[in-house]
C-alpha cells in the first residue's frame, strides 16, 4: 500500500487549490475543477424540491424520524424515478451545441431562410450516437453512426437526422421493427446474434448495401469528428419562383475522414469504451471546435426523367454524371452540453420538423419516418416533448394546451382555439408553395448493382478490400446453417471474385476460431493445447468435419422435436 500512498500525496500537491501545477490533465478530468475555479464559494442554500432550505441535521437520518423527513423522501422517490426509456435504437450518445454560417447563397434552389442570406448564423443543437449499443456500451462497435441536427431557425425548428454513410438499410417502413430486432441481442440468450442478422440480410438482399459500408473503413471512424454524414433521403426543394429541386444534403468533415482499423478500435476499446465521446469534449472544450461543410447534391425535374436508376431509392448512391454539387455553408461544434440528461437525453429530433421551402423527401421511407418518430418521442419524453427546454423553437404560438408537463406557460389567456374572433394566433398564406407534389411508385425488387459497385468502386484500393473482406469473413465465423449456404450464394450474386476471397478468408477465421476456442478448452482442463491448424496438405480432420457441414450435410431437428 507505501507506494500508491505516495503517488496519492504526490498528486494532491502537485494540484495546489485551484491551479494545475506540473500536471496535465483532460478537459473532462478537469470539468469539478473547473466549476469551483468558476465559483469560488457554494453557489447557493441546499433546498428540498418545493425550495424551502435543508437544515444539516437533515443530512443524516440514522436515529432519525425518517418519516417527517421530507428530504429523505424528495431524494429517494425522485431517484427512483430519474431514468427515462432509452431509446430503441442510437441509445448510447453525446452532443454539444454550435452554430450554421452560410457561405453560399442557394436561393436559386429554395426559398428556405436559413441556407440564405450569405453570412447568416443559426443555433443550432447535435446528437452523435452509435447505432445499435445499448446506453452503457462502447464507442468503439461496427456499425453505422448517427448525427443528428436540430437548427433553431426563425421558421421553426428544421431537423436533419443523418448516418455515417451515404446509404440507408432499407426502403419499406415496415422492414424497421425486424431489421432491429434481428440485430440486437437474442431473445433467449441476451447476446448480439450474427446467424439472425445474415439470416435477415440474405432474405431481405437490399439490405446489404449499407452493411458492407459498416465492414469497411467507413464502420468504425476515429471519432465522431472525423466521419461524414447523410440525411439520406432525396429533399425535395421550392424556390420563390414555384421551381422544383431534387437534393440530397451532405455534411463533409473539415477534421478530414479518418478510419480506425478492427485491431486499433479493439485495442483502443480495451482501454476506453467511451472515446468517441471523450475526443469530442476535450476537442471542444480545448478550442479546437470541429466544423462540417454543407454541400448538396442537385437535380432537376428534368434529368430525373433521363435518369435509369431511382434517385428517390435511400439504400443506394447516385450515380456520377447525373447530378452538380452546390456547397452551402459549415456547421461548427463550440459549446459542450452542460447537463447531458436535459440537452442530450431529452432532445427530441424528427425527421418530419421542416421548415417552408424544404417541404420534404416523397419516398415511401420518409412517410413512415413521419409518423413513427414523433410516436416513440411521445412515448419516451411524453407529448409536450417540444416544450422540453432543448427542443423548443424560437417561435411558438399554437393551440396545443395542457397535459403533462413541461407545459411552461400553456399559452396564458390567449383564446384556446380556432377560428375566433378574439386575436388568438392566425395562420400564413405562404406563396410560394408548390400546388403539387411528385409522385413516386417505388419497386420491391432487389437490386445488387449497388453492392457490386462499391466492392469494385467505392472501395479504393486493395488494401481496403483486403480489409473488407477480413471484416466480412470474421463476421460470418459464428453463422449457423442454413444461413451460413445463403450468405455465400448471395456474396456470389453480387461478384465472383468478392464471393471466392471471402470464402477463403472465412477457412481462415474459422480455424483460427476453432484454435482459439481449443487452447480455451485445453487451458480449463490443465492440459497443454494441441495445435491442429492447417497445412499445406490440406485442412485438418476437424476443419473437414465443418466444411461438410457448412455444405449443407446435417441433420436439422424441427422445434416441436425437443418438446
Amino acid at each position: 500500500m507505501r507506494p500508491i500512498i505516495v503517488h496519492l500525496l504526490c498528486l494532491i500537491i502537485h494540484v495546489k487549490g485551484d491551479d494545475y501545477v506540473n500536471v496535465t490533465y483532460q478537459p473532462v478530468q478537469r470539468q469539478l475543477l473547473d466549476f469551483k475555479k468558476e465559483h469560488p464559494h457554494p453557489i447557493g442554500l441546499w433546498t428540498k424540491n418545493a425550495g424551502d432550505p435543508v437544515e444539516i441535521r437533515d443530512t443524516i437520518t440514522i436515529n432519525s424520524d425518517q418519516f417527517n423527513n421530507q428530504l429523505i423522501i424528495d431524494s429517494l422517490s425522485t431517484f427512483d424515478g430519474e431514468r427515462i426509456p432509452e431509446r430503441v435504437v442510437h441509445s448510447k450518445g453525446t452532443g454539444a451545441f454550435g452554430y450554421f454560417e452560410v457561405t453560399h447563397d442557394v436561393s436559386k434552389y429554395t426559398y428556405a431562410h436559413v441556407f440564405n442570406e450569405k453570412g447568416k448564423k443559426t443555433p443550432l443543437v447535435v446528437r452523435f450516437s452509435s447505432t445499435s449499443q445499448d446506453a452503457g456500451g462502447t464507442d468503439l462497435g461496427r456499425e453505422v453512426r448517427g448525427m443528428a441536427i436540430k437548427f433553431y431557425t426563425n421558421d421553426g425548428n428544421l431537423d436533419m437526422l443523418c448516418i455515417s454513410v451515404p446509404v440507408y438499410l432499407y426502403r419499406d417502413p415496415l422492414v424497421f421493427l425486424n431489421l432491429v430486432h434481428g440485430q440486437r441481442r437474442n431473445p433467449q440468450t441476451n447476446l448480439f446474434d450474427f446467424t439472425s442478422l445474415y439470416d435477415f440480410i440474405t432474405l431481405k438482399p437490399s439490405n446489404i448495401h449499407q452493411f458492407f459500408w459498416a465492414l469497411s473503413d467507413y464502420g468504425i471512424p476515429d471519432g465522431y469528428r472525423k466521419m461524414d454524414a447523410f440525411p439520406i433521403h432525396t429533399f425535395e426543394l421550392a424556390n420563390v419562383h414555384g421551381e422544383t429541386h431534387y437534393v440530397r444534403f451532405n455534411f463533409r468533415t473539415e477534421q478530414g475522414f479518418s478510419p480506425l482499423t478492427t485491431p486499433q478500435a479493439a485495442a483502443i476499446q480495451a482501454v476506453d469504451l467511451d472515446y468517441f465521446t471523450r475526443d469530442l469534449y476535450n476537442a471542444i472544450d480545448s478550442g479546437d471546435y470541429p466544423a462540417w461543410k454543407l454541400e448538396m447534391d442537385v437535380m432537376t425535374p428534368h434529368d430525373i426523367q433521363k435518369l435509369n436508376y431511382n434517385p428517390f431509392d435511400v439504400s443506394r448512391l447516385w450515380k456520377n454524371g447525373t447530378f452538380f454539387t452546390v456547397p452551402i455553408g459549415r456547421l461548427v461544434l463550440n459549446k459542450n452540453v452542460e447537463n447531458h440528461f436535459r440537452d442530450v437525453e431529452q432532445a427530441a429530433y424528427n425527421p418530419a420538423n421542416l421548415v417552408p421551402g424544404i417541404p420534404g423527401p416523397v419516398d415511401f421511407l420518409f412517410r413512415g419516418r413521419r409518423m413513427f418518430y414523433r410516436d416513440t418521442q411521445n412515448y419516451r419524453l411524453g407529448r409536450n416533448n417540444n416544450k422540453i427546454l432543448v427542443n423548443t423553437p424560437l417561435y411558438e404560438k399554437t393551440y396545443v394546451r395542457d397535459g403533462r408537463p413541461p407545459t411552461k406557460l400553456n399559452m396564458k389567456n390567449a383564446p384556446n382555439y380556432y377560428p375566433n374572433s378574439f386575436h388568438g394566433p392566425v395562420p400564413y398564406v405562404d406563396e410560394h408553395r408548390r400546388w403539387k407534389k411528385l409522385l413516386v411508385l417505388e419497386s420491391n425488387a432487389v437490386d445488387l448493382e449497388p453492392a457490386w459497385y462499391f466492392y469494385n468502386h467505392i472501395l479504393e484500393d486493395e488494401a481496403h478490400r483486403e480489409r473488407f473482406i477480413t471484416n466480412l469473413a470474421v463476421s460470418l465465423v459464428p453463422v449457423t446453417p442454413p444461413v451460413i449456404q445463403r450468405a455465400f450464394k448471395m456474396l456470389h450474386l453480387i461478384d465472383e471474385d468478392l464471393a471466392k476471397r471471402a470464402r477463403a478468408a472465412y477457412d481462415v477465421a474459422l480455424a483460427a476460431a476453432m484454435a482459439l476456442q481449443a487452447a480455451a478448452k485445453a487451458t480449463d482442463q490443465g492440459v497443454t493445447p494441441k495445435r491442429n491448424y492447417p497445412t499445406a496438405e490440406g485442412p485438418s480432420k476437424h476443419n473437414d468435419t465443418k466444411r461438410v457441414y457448412r455444405l449443407g450435410i446435417h441433420h436439422e431437428h424441427d422445434f416441436m422435436d425437443h418438446h
